[in-house]
């Protein structure tokens, strides 16, 4: 089972946020039951949290997370669901780098660890998303 995990998962256990220990609750679980992985994007959105990337990979490694590149497929999945999702009028809420998440976990992972804002579920219809305190 692979888990990939969405940048808001990792921002509020590295805040220290209210939800943080269901956070790291859900990330344990999946450790046990397969991968965790993290795209580009989270990447790029958590790891300016550190001086240097090799501190942010020193934070992941513990929890198990390793780093998955955006395939060109994912790539190319999230520029259509983003096309889709604008079409449909939705507003600039959401922006391309939350449908490169989604489309990464449903092509390159079994689920995604995310707190869903209603546009997985809306334009991802298949990924399995798994809520922190909502196990």
């Amino acid at each position: 089972m692979i888990s990939a995990v969405d940048s808001s998962v990792l921002l509020t256990l590295f805040k220290d946020e209210p939800q943080a220990s269901h956070c790291l609750d859900v990330l344990e679980q999946g450790a046990r039951a397969g991968e965790l992985v993290i795209c580009d994007v989270v990447v790029a959105e958590v790891g300016s949290l550190f001086a240097t990337f090799a501190e942010f990979e020193r934070t992941l490694t513990p929890l198990g997370i390793r780093y998955d590149a955006i395939t060109d497929q994912a790539a190319d999945l999230a520029g259509r669901m983003f096309q889709k999702y604008r079409a449909d009028g939705g507003p600039r809420e959401h922006l391309i780098t939350d449908f490169l998440i989604g489309a990464h976990a449903l092509k390159q992972a079994d689920r995604l660890v995310a707190f869903d804002r209603g546009y997985l579920r809306s334009y991802f219809k298949t990924l399995a998303v798994v809520v922190p305190g909502r196990l």
